[in-house]
């Protein structure tokens, strides 16, 4: 009976290129460019990323799991969201009751007059503006008809109507019984001035 062979153990191996270890904290770093010395590796000396640094470049799809164990910065930062303007709020709103009946003196919300649509709209937007077309040809500030904007309150009519600038020379209002709220050219009513609230 012969024995089987030896197994013979394995070469001892020698690692020599050293590990990279990311230290975890709750705050990245704070290294100047002129606190980080001058190396072979490194001959100018340049300030060297973060460990938060290298996760979120190397390793991005770790913010999205560790986030709800991780403390801030390690997190996925949360998009900014940007709030819309109150003449964007109310144009919206305006352009929403497109259709909607014409009545003498309604404020909405389901039929309006001119200046009611344009008062309705704004309140939207937590912005008061007056009653009636010739008080909101009287109020806000003053606009030139090429510096129009969306939201900018327009009269016609010698102030006698108004609507919202929907932007491309449109406007929103409500114009008279059997039309509604419509959206117009500018050029189809006499132009008399404008105001931004």
């Amino acid at each position: 009976m012969t024995q089987a062979p030896a197994i013979a153990a394995p070469a001892e191996g020698e690692y020599k290129a050293p590990l990279a270890v990311i230290e975890f904290s709750t705050a990245p770093r704070a290294q100047s460019a002129q606190s980080v010395p001058a190396t072979a590796a490194n001959p100018g000396g340049a300030a060297q990323p973060s460990p938060v640094d290298l996760l979120r470049t190397h390793l991005p799809f770790l913010s999205g799991i560790l986030e709800p164990l991780l403390p801030a910065p390690f997190g996925a930062p949360a998009p900014q969201v940007a709030e819309p303007s109150p003449a964007a709020v109310a144009v919206e709103a305006a352009r929403g009751k497109i259709g909607s009946d014409y009545s003498m003196g309604a404020t909405g919300p389901d039929a309006f007059d001119c200046s009611g649509l344009v008062q309705w709209s704004y309140e939207q937007a937590g912005v008061e503006v007056p009653r009636t077309s010739y008080a909101q040809l009287a109020s806000g500030t003053p606009i030139s008809q090429d510096q129009l904007e969306p939201g900018d309150v327009v009269s016609f009519y010698g102030g006698g109507h108004s609507g919202l600038y929907a932007g491309d020379g449109q406007v929103i209002h409500a114009s008279t019984y059997g039309t509604g709220v419509v959206m117009s050219p500018m050029s189809s009513m006499p132009y008399a001035g404008a105001r931004r609230y």
